[in-house]
């Protein structure tokens, strides 16, 4: 019972922290599994399944504001899945301590990005919405997919900064898109291609998965009750953290 308290309360803060900023989930889970004694990759399998629990509790409360294009979604969709794929099928074969290096500093320069534009993401300014805007904004999805499928936490906060920058959503939106199509989608399709590789522990996963919904839909109704403001702040902190911690890691 205290195991299974721990990864419910670890996954339920998790996940809200990470439906209010719009990604980084894995910060805290999946050290927690590591730490309870669970191999890399069936840890990293294990959290991802879980992580599609926070999309589904995201999807449930964002859904009721009818905030989402279907074309645009289907965009996402299509260029960030493949990506995905490619990330899951490499993971399990390479060392990803440079890596997370790479990533904790880029995951860093994003939320320090963030804090010294202001008014960034504040209101919604639709740009790039032409063919050559659609293209190079499809190419960085897919890096961003594969990125989601070979590591373990922190891409969801580039696809909401992504939205935000080169296609002008504003925060609240852009949380909106990550959490409904990274968290359901592509860490569902990331989830299924790590499942045919490593080893799931099942027995953790009704607290994980009850917890990442629960997180989910909690941290998505912040998200929509406090106005972009909060979101923005939200976001550079947890970006800044999840960097640091990658950073962290990649160094021990």
């Amino acid at each position: 019972m205290i195991e299974h308290s721990i990864l419910f309360l670890a996954s339920l803060l998790a996940n809200t922290l990470s439906a209010l900023a719009g990604g980084g989930a894995g910060l805290l889970q999946l050290p927690i599994l590591l730490f309870l004694g669970l191999g890399f990759s069936s840890a990293l399998v294990t959290h991802k399944i879980a992580s599609v629990a926070l999309g589904v509790g995201a999807t449930v409360r964002h859904l009721k504001e009818n905030r989402l294009q279907r074309g645009f979604a289907l965009f996402i969709l299509a260029c960030g899945l493949p990506g995905v794929v490619c990330g899951a099928l490499i993971i399990l074969k390479f060392d990803d301590q440079v890596s997370k290096l790479a990533l904790g500093v880029l995951t860093t320069g994003l939320g320090l990005y963030s804090a010294f534009k202001k008014e960034l993401g504040h209101t919604a300014n639709p740009q790039h919405r032409t063919l050559p805007g659609y293209l190079v904004g499809g190419c960085i999805l897919f890096i961003i997919g594969t990125l989601n499928g070979s590591l373990t936490s922190g891409t969801g906060l580039f696809v909401t900064l992504w939205l935000v920058r080169w296609f002008g959503l504003d925060y609240k939106t852009a949380v909106a898109y990550t959490l409904i199509l990274v968290g359901l989608f592509w860490n569902g399709f990331g989830a299924l291609t790590l499942a045919l590789q490593a080893p799931i522990r099942w027995d953790w996963l009704p607290a994980l998965v009850l917890g990442s919904l629960v997180g989910g839909y909690a941290g998505a109704h912040l998200s929509i009750i406090k106005g972009n403001q909060w979101v923005k702040r939200a976001f550079e902190l947890l970006t800044l953290v999840v960097g640091v911690k990658l950073i962290g890691d990649s160094l021990l």
